[in-house]
């Protein structure tokens, strides 16, 4: 790997770079991590990511100097195999799970990942929500086999944490490519809605409110209550709910809300919190596209990697965190995404504007599959 290494400039977007940078082989270095800060330097949820990386990659260098401003990393092979690691609880377990997500096919060995510490914050993915959009979007390109799963061991909510989630993934030499160009309609909605150290009460409020909104819109509704008792409910009470819409073509749509951290702001009715969701379900339908705003990147990501031909995805509104996402792979891989802006006709009830991305994936192989 001759190849000369990448400059980047603060800590925006941190996971996208680590996680592209392993996958083409490519060197980065990133400087001025919050260097005109109080606090300067890498989070503690950052170096816990960093640890992560170096748990499933063999031969990674990463240098940092003193102050935590400068990461220089080069990336090593991709091993895999059997990993436990303790997530800083400043970020949710899907924080590092979305990384894991994307590298975890092009391993040389399956992995399986127990991650502790928040499953449910209101930052970032819930564990729930990966489990019901992404790994179906994953199917989609192949990436498939028995154990292919996501559980929920333990539940732990912000700030305490105490949670437990297993991931495991086979591995695949090649993603196959896709066209995803026309989601369908909504068939079915089903959800969690779940609740620990609260009354069990809680998740039944929070599914007749969200009932309530959604009945209007289709019959087929059926939303689980998980209420965790005991030592698999974590440090900390709190409540939430995950939405997923799943249409014709099999595509999933989703929503979710957690309720206030305690100790953080004020606390939230489990009533209001329903609504809030089926709400955010229901924006998240008109966006529509065949991959919901949450899972953008991974979707583009599994396009590029590719075979040498044609992928296609109908998406949203590109969020923000994507549209960075694809300046990144221009600069690991040199793919351009071909976009074309489909808006809706005034009749056809579509929703808000469409974004159909097209490209030819790279013809990535796992070399680790290759060497037997």
């Amino acid at each position: 790997m001759a190849s000369h290494g990448l400059d980047y400039d603060g800590c925006n977007f941190f996971r996208q770079r680590l996680v592209l940078s392993t996958l083409s082989g490519k060197r980065v270095r990133i400087k001025n991590i919050r260097s005109k800060d109080d606090n300067p330097g890498l989070r503690d949820f950052e170096a816990s990511f960093i640890r992560l990386l170096d748990k499933v990659t063999n031969g990674s260098r990463i240098e940092i100097n003193q102050t935590g401003t400068v990461l220089f990393y080069q990336p090593g092979l991709l091993y895999g195999g059997s990993v436990e690691h303790e997530c800083n609880t400043q970020r949710s377990i899907g924080y590092y799970l979305e990384a894991l997500l994307m590298l975890a096919p092009f391993m040389k060995t399956s992995l399986k990942a127990t991650l502790k510490g928040v499953t449910n914050d209101h930052i970032d993915p819930t564990v729930d929500v990966l489990k019901s959009t992404a790994l179906p979007l994953m199917k989609q390109f192949g990436i498939d086999g028995e154990g292919f799963d996501l559980k929920v061991v333990k539940r732990g909510m912000a700030p305490g944490g105490g949670g437990e989630v297993v991931f495991i993934c086979p591995t695949r030499r090649t993603m196959r490519p896709v066209q995803l160009t026309d989601p369908g309609k909504i068939k079915r909605i089903r959800g969690v809605a779940y609740s620990v150290r609260v009354s069990p009460q809680m998740a039944n409020r929070l599914v007749d409110t969200a009932r309530g909104v959604l009945n209007k819109f289709i019959p087929d509704i059926y939303i689980y209550t998980d209420h965790m008792k005991g030592a698999n409910s974590g440090k900390s009470p709190g409540f939430g709910l995950t939405l997923v819409a799943e249409t014709m073509n099999g595509s999933f749509l989703s929503a979710e809300m957690s309720s206030t951290p305690q100790g953080q702001g004020d606390p939230m009715l489990p009533e209001d919190l329903g609504k809030n969701c089926a709400q955010m379900l229901l924006e998240e339908v008109y966006r529509g596209g065949c991959v919901d705003s949450s899972n953008q990147s991974l979707a583009l990501l599994l396009m590029t990697l590719g075979q040498q031909d044609v992928s296609k995805v109908l998406l949203g509104p590109l969020s923000p965190h994507t549209i960075e996402f694809l300046r990144h792979i221009r600069d690991f891989f040199q793919i351009m995404f071909k976009i074309q802006v489909q808006k809706p006709s005034e009749d056809e009830r579509k929703g808000g504007d469409k974004v159909l991305m097209t490209c030819v994936g790279v013809g990535y192989s796992n070399i680790n599959k290759t060497l037997k």
